[in-house]
């Protein structure tokens, strides 16, 4: 039988049983710890609880952490910022793998070499045939590197579990010329660019290599993550 709780049903609960997983701890030592019932334990982790200030601080002592860390007081902070998790692992992903990571549309980061040095910048993208679409803006950093080799990533972190994926495109970007391909193309788009508009030239990126990695945790919920 697993010892995997039910998805919590708000984020407190979830992240409250995530720590509780990444101590190795059972409902019964945390209630112990916490001076609290395992059945209160429960509920907390798998309802919308609003448990009171006194009762969060003990058990936020119990599961080594903070307050603020429960109740995601740290959402500004950068993404991933907690501690590793028990028995995870690293495993490398197919490339049929790694597109499906990336699905068709989200946001990712372009690596550059500027005349003053690297440089990385976010971008939205979309996926296209086998290409990755950006638009920009005609004098930015990415028009700029056309028809030369750039980097691009996208990746996601699961805060809660210490887990998450990384896919990471090589290849040669270039500018589409022809204005009915481009507005065809821009027309396919998800979405319009995040930093607003003005960011009619479209750029498409063949992937020369294409990789990736996951972080497996075994106490995490969810074998399809």
């Amino acid at each position: 039988m697993s010892s995997t709780p039910p998805p919590a049903k708000g984020d407190l609960g979830r992240r409250i049983a995530a720590r509780r997983l990444q101590l190795g701890l059972s409902r019964q030592d945390v209630a112990l710890r916490a001076g609290a019932a395992p059945g209160y334990i429960e509920y907390v982790e798998e309802q919308p609880a609003t448990p009171g200030v006194g009762f969060l601080l003990r058990l936020a002592d119990a599961l080594e952490t903070t307050v603020q860390e429960l109740s995601g007081g740290v959402g500004d902070l950068p993404p991933a910022v907690g501690r590793g998790a028990r028995r995870a692992r690293m495993v490398e992903l197919d490339e049929a793998t790694c597109w499906t990571r990336l699905g068709d549309h989200g946001v990712g980061r372009v690596a550059l070499t500027l005349e003053d040095g690297p440089v990385v910048l976010p971008v939205n993208y979309q996926v296209l045939d086998g290409e990755v679409m950006f638009r920009t803006g005609d004098d930015s950093p990415l028009a700029a590197a056309a028809d030369t080799e750039i980097a691009f990533e996208a990746d996601h972190f699961d805060d809660a579990f210490s887990r998450g994926w990384s896919v990471l495109i090589v290849g040669t970007v270039r500018p589409v010329a022809d204005d009915d391909a481009s507005q065809q193309l821009r027309e396919a788009a998800f979405s319009t660019p995040w930093a607003g508009q003005e960011r009619e030239h479209v750029m498409l990126l063949g992937a020369r290599r294409i990789t990736g990695r996951r972080i497996l945790v075994p106490d995490a919920p969810g074998d399809a993550y």
